[in-house]
């Protein structure tokens, strides 16, 4: 007969986080009708629903809400049991869950990568890029084991280490090669070209230029630094990239780069991971491997 498996509460855990079968098994990379038989599993284990089965969606019974903090707070456990047998060992082997922001992931990743495995041969390394907000919450919820972002973070329970400051510049298309360099208050008049909702980026960018809540009509938004880059190149608008982004960005749009007159908008990259982490001095170790990357990238 089944008993309750550490199995059964990975796989209602990512259940719980995505609400929905599909999304759940591909986090888990199982198939959907296979979530589906072991959460009906795990029901019959424990005698009672877990989960309202609707059309589209689903949602947690009451029960499956309370047992789903309960089962967070077991795999973070037995993951924290795991990093510190882990921690004992040197060099640093074995899973390392690492989120990487999308200003940053394009530029940097690559090369923090290959000297990672240069020096942790024995490291299985599993990146991710993902927006901020999305980062830290698999951060705190113990499915990652740092992130690199933009600092502050000001969340409670992680630490923050700083490791480079690094300057914006303006991209403007070719022909305006020769106009003076705007200052924040004229860029508030010019059609600037920003990243969509969710990217700190964006959010550091509208902060610069002192732009109110209320974004111009003709305000025009994209999806990656790289489309943000051709659109300038196309004569739409102006925009905003960080400084390691120009050599990969700059290579095949018709644009030229600005460097903005002091005091220049800048972002603080660091790394994050929970106070509260085992690892936490080899994880000090891997952020200077970053802090050296980037620093040669700007």
């Amino acid at each position: 007969m089944s008993r309750l498996s550490m199995k059964h509460l990975r796989y209602f855990d990512a259940l719980a986080r995505f609400g929905h079968f599909g999304h759940a098994a591909e986090s888990c990379a199982i198939s959907q009708p296979a979530l589906s038989v072991q959460i009906k599993e795990l029901e019959q284990l424990i005698g009672t629903p877990l989960v309202e089965r609707g059309a589209r969606q689903i949602r947690l019974t009451s029960f499956g809400e309370e047992f789903a903090k309960r089962a967070g707070d077991i795999l973070r456990s037995v993951d924290e049991l795991e990093d510190m047998a882990r921690a004992s060992q040197t060099p640093l082997i074995g899973r390392l869950r690492i989120g990487v922001i999308p200003t940053v992931a394009p530029y940097l990743l690559a090369d923090v990568i290959k000297e990672l495995f240069r020096q942790y041969p024995g490291l299985d390394l599993r990146p991710r890029e993902a927006v901020t907000q999305k980062l830290i919450e698999d951060l705190v919820g113990g499915r990652m084991d740092a992130a690199i972002v933009a600092l502050p973070i000001s969340e409670p329970s992680l630490h923050e280490e700083t490791l480079f400051e690094e300057e914006f510049v303006l991209m403007r298309p070719l022909k305006d090669a020769d106009l003076p360099v705007p200052n924040s208050a004229m860029l508030r008049e010019m059609r600037l070209l920003l990243l969509e909702e969710g990217h700190c980026f964006r959010d550091q960018a509208i902060s610069f230029c002192k732009m109110s809540s209320t974004m111009p009509r003709d305000l025009m938004e994209g999806s990656s630094l790289s489309t943000l880059v051709q659109m300038v190149g196309a004569g739409i608008g102006v925009t905003l990239i960080p400084e390691m982004a120009v050599p990969i960005e700059t290579s095949s749009a018709a644009v030229t780069v600005f460097r903005l007159a002091a005091p220049r908008p800048s972002r603080t990259i660091g790394m994050v991971w929970r106070k509260t982490n085992p690892l936490s001095d080899q994880l000090a170790q891997i952020a200077e491997v970053v802090r050296q990357a980037g620093t040669r990238k700007i």
